[in-house]
């Protein structure tokens, strides 16, 4: 049974429509104790089907080691959206419910490869010199997430030592212990700077800065 009705399939082909450059939907699978790999791969490649520029390969997490180490994926469900480069946009769960928003959203940037973000936070990203690691931790219902997943996937397209993963909090519970998740979206920074709620652009380039101070 498809995961997406005919008129969803519509509006998505619509908003697909003349994607500037092919992307690639890398999904990471693993049948075995992996609760929503199947949903997931289903999502990614119902979403492929609907544009001739969008392609979606398909990886054991296990069998493909390798590829897997290669695109930095160390947990399952994870799709890596990869357009004419690999910008480190991840999503880490099914992108359902709100989160579909943000896929689609990603797969439209990276086949754009232009970041949406302010001159003054391209200077500050056009600034780094180490690597970034943010994660935004997210639940399929909360209306709020994606303005947080989209802010922190278009920093990882405005330079190369930003990796940006959506986590959907309840499918790695033991992330959201680790990371104290409370609420979402939490958006978590090199693994020692915070941030509560869907920021502000200026804000979250802010919090950026003082992780790489730390």
């Amino acid at each position: 049974m498809p995961l997406l009705n005919d008129e969803i399939r519509q509006e998505v082909s619509k908003i697909l429509a003349d994607l500037p450059g092919p992307v690639r939907l890398v999904m990471f699978t693993q049948e075995f104790e992996c609760e929503y790999c199947t949903e997931t791969r289903q999502l990614v490649e119902e979403v492929a089907e609907l544009s001739d520029r969008i392609t979606a390969e398909i990886y054991d997490f296990q069998a493909d080691r390798a590829k897997a180490e290669e695109l930095g994926i160390d947990k399952i469900p994870a799709i890596a959206v990869i357009g004419a480069q690999d910008y480190g946009v991840r999503f880490y769960g099914i992108p359902s419910g709100y989160e579909f928003a943000s896929f689609l959203h990603a797969i439209q940037s990276v086949a754009a490869g232009k970041p949406e973000l302010s001159d003054a936070t391209l200077r500050v990203v056009a600034g780094i010199q180490k690597p970034v690691h943010i994660q935004v931790f997210v639940t399929p219902t909360c209306p709020y997430c994606p303005q947080a997943v989209m802010l922190a996937h278009q920093l990882a397209i405005a330079s190369p030592l930003i990796r940006a993963d959506m986590v959907e909090a309840m499918e790695f519970p033991h992330l959201a212990v680790k990371y104290q998740v409370m609420g979402v979206p939490r958006t978590v920074i090199n693994e020692t700077v915070h941030i509560e709620g869907a920021a502000p652009e200026s804000h979250v380039v802010a919090k950026l800065q003082e992780a790489l101070k730390a």
